[in-house]
């Protein structure tokens, strides 16, 4: 790998997955197959899982195993995070239609940075590894 880490954004990682611009998907494809560093902050991972899912009709689980398929590449790393919490967090959106995509990557940042309660007023907010408390 070089040293030199570069970050990609939504519109690149889309491309990525879906392969629908004949210039652009092969790049996005050089780039985060590449040996150079590649950071990706938590937006766009959830702005992707939305619109794989919304726009491009894609399955929940194959926009789940796409994204960690992604973060389990040795040149990916996640901004600000730590990719095994995030990947974990991913998985446990495979399996419910009830956690969104953000609220997981929102627990796995909090979890990341060893936020230890979260207030929210969202009944479905994934729990695990923090207590879930609404505000008094």
């Amino acid at each position: 790998m070089t040293a030199e880490r570069v970050a990609v954004d939504t519109s690149v990682l889309v491309r990525y997955f879906v392969q629908d611009h004949p210039a652009r998907g092969p790049a996005a494809q050089r780039l985060l197959d590449g040996e150079r560093g590649v950071s990706i902050s938590l937006v766009p991972i959830a702005e992707t899982a939305f619109v794989l899912s919304r726009s491009y009709g894609v399955p929940r689980e194959e926009v789940v195993d796409n994204l960690v398929g992604l973060l389990r590449k040795r040149n990916v790393q996640v901004m600000g995070g730590d990719k095994a919490t995030t990947a974990a967090a991913l998985l446990a959106c495979r399996p419910s239609g009830r956690v969104s995509f953000a609220d997981a990557l929102i627990s796995a940042d909090a979890r990341s940075h060893g936020v230890a309660t979260i207030y929210t007023f969202d009944e479905h907010f994934p729990a695990e590894g923090l207590a879930v408390r609404e505000p008094q």
